[in-house]
C-alpha cells in the first residue's frame, strides 16, 4: 500500500516577548488531510483557538500561554481532582456534539469539587487526538467547558496536547480541577457517623435512561437524552451542605449503591436508604423515566438505583442540622458492618429487585 504523499505548508510566524519573530515551520502533512485538521492547523493553531473560546477564571492571575498558570488559593488550600474521558467509552462523536463534550467533561470535575464542599476555580486539560481531528470539533469542546464553567467564575486556564496513536483513532480528555473551600474544612467519605441524616441533592437515573434511549438509536425524549450529553450536577449544594456541618459527602459519578458504598466503607457505618423517599425524590411527579422504562419494559428505579454520569451529591448530616435549600432526606446511617441497605435489603439484593445487573458502574469490568 503506498503511503499518502507529504506536502509542506506554510510556516507561521510567532514574536516572543518584546524579540524578534520567530519562524516555526509547520509539520508535513499527508496530502488529503482535511483543511480544518490538527495536522493542518498546527500545533499553535489550534492553541490558539482553543483559547479564545476557553473564558476567563476569576481567580487567575497568569492563564493561557505561559509555562504554567498561576492561580490565586485566598484559603491556603486548594481542592484537586482529575478525570479522564476517552470516546468510545465515555464518550462517542455520533452521539454527542463537541459542546457536549466539552460540558460533560468539565461537569465530572466540578462535581467532584462541589463533593468536597469547595468551589471550583479553574480547570486544566490534557488531549489527546488523531492528527486528522478537526480543530472546529475542538472548538467546540472549548466551548462547552467555558459554558459550564462560567456559572462558577471558573475556566480552562492551560494544559497540554499530544498526538494519540496513529492506530487507536480516539480522542482522550484529561481534566484536573482545581477548588477553593473558603475557609470551611472540606467534607470527605470518612465522617459520616450512626444517627446520621442520609440526604441527596440532584437528580439520578437520567442519565442512564437517555444512554439506554440512544444505544436503541432514538434522540426522544429529548430531555432524557440532553441529560446524558449534559449532566446537571448541584454545584452551589456542595459548599452549602459543607456550611451546616455536613459529616460526609461524595459525587455519584458510578451509581448511588456503588458510591454511597465507597462513603459507607470508608466511614465504617451503614446507609439505610429509604425506597419510598428515593421515589419521592426522583420519580415524582412522573416523566421521562417512567416513560422510557414502559417503553422499554424496564424499571426506572435501576437507574435511580445503579445508573450513574448525574453528578448529584450525597451527603450525611447531624440529625439535628438544618437540610439546606435543594437537599432531600432519603435515609438514615446505622452502626453495624459497612455497607448499604434500601429499605432493608442488601445493595445488591436492591439491585437485583429493580432488573438490575449490578449496583453501579465498574472500572475494567
Amino acid at each position: 500500500m503506498r503511503r499518502p504523499r507529504r506536502v509542506a505548508v506554510s510556516s507561521a510566524t510567532y514574536r516572543s516577548d518584546g524579540g524578534r519573530p520567530v519562524t516555526r515551520p509547520r509539520p508535513l502533512v499527508a496530502r488529503g488531510d482535511p483543511a480544518d485538521s490538527v495536522r493542518v492547523v498546527g500545533e499553535f493553531g489550534v492553541i490558539g483557538r482553543v483559547v479564545a473560546r476557553s473564558g476567563t477564571a476569576a481567580a487567575a492571575e497568569v492563564g493561557p500561554g505561559d509555562d504554567a498558570a498561576v492561580v490565586r488559593a485566598p484559603d491556603g488550600r486548594v481542592v484537586v481532582t482529575t478525570d479522564v474521558l476517552v470516546e468510545g467509552r465515555h464518550f462517542r462523536r455520533d452521539w454527542s456534539s463537541a459542546v457536549d463534550v466539552g460540558h460533560k467533561a468539565a461537569a465530572a470535575n466540578l462535581a467532584d469539587v462541589a463533593a468536597m464542599g469547595a468551589t471550583a476555580t479553574a480547570l486544566l486539560v490534557g488531549l489527546a487526538c488523531p492528527p486528522d481531528t478537526a480543530t472546529s470539533w475542538l472548538e467546540g469542546v472549548a466551548a462547552g467547558m467555558a459554558a459550564e464553567c462560567a456559572p462558577l467564575g471558573a475556566a480552562v486556564v492551560g494544559g497540554d496536547m499530544v498526538a494519540a496513536a496513529p492506530d487507536s483513532g480516539s480522542i482522550v480528555l484529561s481534566v484536573t480541577a482545581l477548588g477553593d473551600l473558603g475557609g470551611r474544612a472540606a467534607v470527605l467519605r470518612s465522617g459520616a457517623r450512626a444517627g446520621d441524616v442520609v440526604a441527596l441533592a440532584g437528580r439520578l437515573g437520567w442519565s442512564a435512561c437517555g444512554l439506554a434511549v440512544l444505544r436503541r438509536g432514538f434522540t426522544s425524549p429529548a430531555a432524557a437524552v440532553t441529560a446524558h450529553r449534559r449532566p446537571l450536577p448541584p454545584y452551589a449544594a456542595g459548599p452549602a451542605a459543607a456550611l451546616p456541618g455536613a459529616t460526609a459527602m461524595c459525587d455519584l459519578s458510578d451509581g448511588l449503591l456503588a458510591d454511597a458504598g465507597h462513603l459507607a466503607e470508608d466511614s465504617g457505618v451503614v446507609l439505610d436508604l429509604d425506597r419510598a423517599a428515593l421515589v419521592r425524590a426522583c420519580l415524582e411527579p412522573p416523566g421521562p423515566l417512567q416513560q422510557v422504562a414502559s417503553a422499554l419494559g424496564e424499571d426506572p428505579m435501576a437507574w435511580v438505583l445503579t445508573g450513574g454520569e448525574d453528578h448529584a451529591l450525597l451527603a450525611t448530616f447531624p440529625p439535628e442540622a438544618v437540610l439546606p435549600e435543594g437537599w432531600t432526606a432519603i435515609g438514615a446511617v446505622s452502626a453495624g458492618p459497612a455497607g448499604v441497605r434500601v429499605s432493608g435489603e442488601s445493595a445488591a439484593a436492591a439491585a437485583r429487585s429493580a432488573g438490575a445487573e449490578g449496583t453501579g458502574h465498574v472500572h475494567f469490568s
